[in-house]
């Protein structure tokens, strides 16, 4: 009885002890007066604590927070959402495209092909590009320079997957001459256009087979999918040529350049570093650093996200190059052979060249960085940015009343209390996000559709937003941000209807046995869902979710495990039935780590298995898409394949409140050169933090013009 008395009492003692520590905290006056420092420092607080400092091996929010302070990309967005130069002062974007010679195409207007009389034949339709059609006309007129490459022998070597992992082959080449165009801007209806002068039979007819041999005794059907892979009759091939600020500094006083630049696209395409990104960088085909402060990168194919995917933080070369990495390998008496950048002490002892510089990392407690004096756009306002760890929200809460946090992510529940406080400003708005239950498309019967929708419409998703969220949140249909033009508003909502879900369950052969639950051929429709420990939300979601789908007959256990053992244990070795899970999404519609099939490996994003070709060919097109409207109908088009086949539940995209103190404002210069204080203006997709660098913490409350 005593026992079960202390349980009872467990959290009145700890409600208890968060007040009193909450009177030990000294009030934001008493800090500021007794510490005038306090002005000069943000503090914030979070329940996870970062791990990888590096912005080409992080994965959690935590570590991006961090990361986003210390590291700078060539581009970021501004406040409109537009591209801006950050590391680059400016960018060229246009296109190498590649055609073969074919020889044994039927051209009208020409008797023999040869690589010359091709580049004849081209030359003269630029002449009198004005006798074609307006978008021919506007490919022809877009040619700066056309060159001729001469017939080539080399060598590839190819890494083929097989069924016991992966297979060397060695092809031999010899490559037809090839025309070279240099395009002003790129143009990916440019060899559909050249097309209607050269006609269709000149690519149709295009036959790689017969310039290709391998060294391995290998099926003919195989040889000829190598040889499209690696001779194609055409081929587009971007580049961003990147003019970089000069004198921008690294946090030790290094100058920043090209060799940087390259030496971090380097770094995430070295698979012994095991980085997240590979994905977003696999379609770069070279990085070349051309001069100090010029860097070409050349694509592979069309690639529309190339721009925005430059704003990754770039790595000190002269910390992390290979002569580096041994010689830390040899101090610390690890062997240098095996040595990564994922090993390095660099990954909690940061360097970068962003606003903010590593000072202190007290694991478990706090991270604090100081500012960065000669930051190339003006040292920041607060001279330190300090991240507690404080894994219980109350007590986040309770400090930041008191003024030792300086901003508060305000919880559901606190919405309607908090967004009208007159002590604090708020912020509020839609994640870039969605919450899901996602299934082991690998497991029977998961790899069912029809089951995976039986599921789905036993779930009451309006309950959950309205008693787990308090209405801050809204239902989802499919995988695109909700907020922007590619998530498709037509595609309906699956539903909340049991009775349905049971008449699937029954179409699909299961039955109520006498003890109430689903069953076939003698075994019991059950399964495990699980997530992770900490996130109370989610712990709600796991107890709705399993009642609803026993009132369909469906045995449902639940289980929550820390967050590395979740991933690391079940989600990556696939070893789960379903999980309740969340993804933070850019802007950009760039699915193909999720949903595309060759993502399902371990470790890879697509964990559920997802495999469909249709579903993957729009994944391609959005990539390579460069017209807007045309992007937005393929995202579309794959947001109903998704949604029809149900891989997810998708549950909610979550509305966030955020407050802050109103001593917080922002600090510039008029065009006088006289100081002037603004209040924080939040961006068009709510970031309220996009001006932090100018945020400063006034002792007094100040009075704004209603116009300010």
């Amino acid at each position: 009885m005593k026992v079960k008395r202390l349980l009872i009492l467990s959290p009145l003692l700890l409600l208890l002890f968060l007040l009193q520590s909450y009177f030990w905290v000294p009030t934001y006056e008493e800090q500021s007066k007794g510490n005038p420092e306090r002005l000069n420092e943000f503090i914030t607080g979070s329940t996870g604590e970062p791990s990888l400092l590096n912005p080409v091996l992080y994965s959690d929010s935590s570590s991006g927070e961090i990361v986003e302070k210390v590291f700078e990309g060539l581009v970021d967005r501004d406040k409109d959402l537009s591209i801006r130069g950050r590391l680059a002062k400016s960018w060229e974007l246009y296109e190498q495209a590649q055609l073969y010679v074919n020889e044994n195409a039927r051209v009208p207007g020409m008797e023999d092909i040869s690589a010359s009389s091709l580049l004849e034949f081209i030359q003269e339709a630029r002449n009198r590009s004005e006798e074609y059609a307006k978008p021919v006309e506007a490919s022809l007129n877009n040619i700066e320079n056309i060159s001729l490459q001469k017939r080539g022998k080399y060598q590839k070597e190819l890494q083929l997957k097989n069924g016991e992992g992966k297979q060397k082959i060695e092809l031999n080449v010899r490559a037809p001459g090839r025309l070279n165009f240099e395009l002003g801007e790129v143009d990916q209806d440019f060899f559909k256009n050249l097309s209607r002068i050269l006609g269709k039979n000149y690519f149709e007819s295009f036959d790689p087979f017969r310039y290709v041999q391998a060294e391995q005794d290998i099926p003919s059907g195989r040889l000829q999918k190598l040889a499209r892979k690696v001779l194609p009759i055409k081929e587009h091939n971007p580049v961003l040529l990147f003019h970089l600020r000069d004198g921008v500094l690294f946090h030790d006083g290094h100058e920043f350049d090209a060799r940087d630049v390259k030496f971090t696209y380097d770094a995430i395409m070295d698979p012994e570093n095991l980085s997240p990104r590979i994905a977003g960088y696999e379609p770069v085909k070279k990085v070349v650093a051309k001069d100090d402060l010029t860097v070409k990168i050349v694509y592979k194919r069309l690639y529309s996200p190339a721009l925005s995917s430059w704003s990754i933080g770039i790595l000190p070369e002269h910390l992390l190059n290979e002569k580096e990495l041994k010689r830390e390998a040899k101090k610390r008496g690890k062997d240098p052979e095996d040595f990564s950048i994922r090993d390095s002490r660099f990954n909690r002892n940061p360097v970068g060249c962003g606003p903010y510089k590593f000072d202190t990392w007290k694991s478990g407690q706090f991270l604090r960085l100081k500012r960065f004096e000669s930051y190339w756009e003006g040292a920041p306002n607060y001279k330190r940015f300090v991240y507690r760890t404080i894994p219980d929200k109350l007590t986040q809460e309770m400090e930041f009343y008191a003024g030792s946090l300086d901003n508060y992510s305000v919880e559901p529940h606190q919405v309607e209390r908090l967004k009208d406080d007159p002590r604090f400003q708020s912020f509020s708005g839609t994640s870039f996000g969605y919450t899901y239950i996602g299934y082991n498309l690998r497991r029977s019967p998961f790899d069912n559709r029809k089951v995976r929708r039986a599921l789905s419409l036993a779930i009451n998703e309006d309950k959950i937003i309205k008693y787990v969220l308090y209405g801050q949140g809204e239902k989802i249909t499919g995988p695109f941000v909700k907020q922007t033009e590619y998530y498709n508003d037509d595609v309906q909502d699956v539903g909340y209807d049991p009775e349905k879900a049971i008449d699937i369950l029954q179409q699909e052969g299961w039955e109520r046995g006498e003890n109430g639950w689903m069953e076939k051929d003698g075994e019991r429709l059950q399964l495990t869902l699980i997530s992770n420990t900490g996130n109370e939300i989610r712990k709600s979601i796991l107890a709705i979710v399993q009642n609803h789908w026993k009132q369909i007959g469906v045995d449902v256990s639940t289980d929550t495990l820390e967050w590395s053992v979740f991933i690391q244990e079940k989600v990556n070795k696939f070893d789960f039935d379903a999980v309740v899970l969340g993804w933070s999404m850019d802007i950009e519609p760039d699915l193909y780590q999720i949903w595309h099939s060759s993502q399902t490996d371990r470790k890879e994003l697509n964990f559920v298995g997802f495999e469909n070709k249709t579903a993957d060919k729009y994944i391609e097109r959005i990539r390579r898409e460069y017209d807007k409207e045309r992007q937005i109908d393929y995202c579309h088009s794959l947001h109903e394949i998704i949604a029809r086949e149900q891989p997810y539940t998708f549950l909610f995209v979550r509305h966030w409140t955020a407050v802050l103190d109103k001593r917080i404002v922002i600090r510039e210069k008029d065009d006088q050169g006289n100081v002037v204080y603004n209040r924080i203006k939040p961006t068009k997709t709510g970031n309220y933090k996009f001006y932090f660098n100018k945020w400063v913490k006034l002792p007094e409350k100040p009075e704004f013009d209603s116009g300010r």
